[in-house]
């Protein structure tokens, strides 16, 4: 045990954030070595706080920054002031932030400017196209060039950072993701969705949301499924809708008027871990899912060009399909009419962690102050 407890700050701005630091706050809040300080930015509002609610997590500081039609100029700015005078306040000896968004960037720039060392946990992520995920492939490749720990989820994770000869520590944990996937699932969690009949469809659980595909690609990626459904009479397609009305309007335009699709509100992380137990196949240009769902033994197409995951792809869990109607149509296709395709997706290992990596972080960490 260190010799005093060590004031730690763990931000969490997104919903994706808080799904995946909910496992380290867990461990960090019950280790009598850290004075742990959890601070959101409320980058995202009301799903962050559905997140926090599920794993009985409580804030301790809320810059409660959003506001509609926020830029991402807006959140940065409004993140750094904010979090600089909650440094100054609190002192931490480290911050941690999580992935690629705009909170976290912003979260290692305002400790950067105070001179606190960063851990950045899921490192190492890469598609090598600053606009594809975008923001996201800018955001993880700054947040590198200022941390001092990384906690890279796989060994390609890790090639990456070696690679970029980014400045300190690299570690390999697995991703936390997988640690929260699992401890939910346990509970055998529901998903109620009005009208539909589990036990009538085979399911496809769709989310789409990404800046890349607004506009044309969007309408692209409705039609795809719209090919689906009119093949195969026994699917029905679940799609939680994003907030975003740039997302949410023309989807509902295209497709809310067929009667095998469920176009509903957002999930809260019990219904969508509920929801994946129980679908057939994902489709999604979501990055978590990509990693949740091999856990659950539920083949992944990827609504992308390229993926920050490659390790899904090369695994064998997950496909890149992209946008275009006839390819999302035929990769679907084959995996619901060929059943031997389907397993060997459905069976092939997950490469994304055992369920331990909050663990390996919080030791890392405690290594780190015990070596300082």
């Amino acid at each position: 045990m260190l010799q005093a407890p060590i004031p730690i700050s763990l931000i969490v701005g997104t919903r994706p954030e808080a799904i995946k630091m909910a496992p380290v706050i867990q461990k960090f809040r019950a280790s009598p070595d850290f004075d742990t300080q959890v601070i959101l930015t409320g980058q995202h509002r009301e799903m962050v706080d559905q997140v926090m609610q599920l794993f009985d997590l409580t804030a301790d500081r809320d810059l409660a920054i959003m506001q509609p039609k926020q830029t991402l100029t807006d959140i940065t700015c409004w993140s750094l002031q904010g979090l600089q005078d909650l440094f100054q306040q609190l002192q931490p000896r480290l911050v941690l932030v999580q992935g690629d968004t705009t909170t976290a960037f912003a979260a290692a720039l305002a400790a950067f400017y105070q001179k606190i060392p960063v851990g950045h946990v899921e490192a190492g992520l890469r598609t090598d196209n600053l606009y594809n995920p975008y923001p996201e492939e800018a955001n993880r490749r700054l947040i590198s060039q200022l941390a001092s720990l990384h906690f890279a989820p796989t060994s390609l994770s890790m090639e990456h950072l070696h690679q970029s000869r980014v400045p300190g520590a690299i570690h390999q944990t697995g991703n936390t993701v997988i640690d929260a996937l699992l401890s939910m699932a346990s509970r055998q969690p529901q998903c109620q969705i009005p009208g539909l009949d589990w036990n009538q469809y085979r399911l496809i659980l769709a989310t789409v949301h990404r800046r890349e595909n607004w506009g044309a690609p969007l309408l692209d990626i409705a039609a795809g499924f719209l090919q689906v459904l009119e093949k195969f009479p026994d699917t029905a397609l679940l799609l939680p809708l994003h907030r975003n009305p740039t997302v949410r309007e023309p989807l509902q335009e295209k497709l809310g008027n067929h009667p095998r699709v469920f176009l509903t509100e957002p999930l809260d992380y019990a219904e969508l871990v509920g929801a994946i137990q129980r679908s057939t196949l994902l489709l999604t240009d979501s990055g978590g899912l990509q990693e949740e769902a091999p856990s659950l033994g539920k083949p992944v197409l990827v609504l992308r060009e390229t993926t920050e995951r490659p390790e899904a792809v090369m695994a064998g869990t997950a496909k890149l399909v992209g946008t275009n109607p006839a390819k999302i149509f035929q990769t679907a296709a084959e995996l619901l009419s060929n059943p031997d395709a389907y397993e060997a997706m459905a069976k092939a290992v997950n490469p994304f962690g055992d369920g331990h990596a909050s663990d390996r972080i919080l030791e890392i960490v405690k290594d780190y102050f015990a070596d300082s």
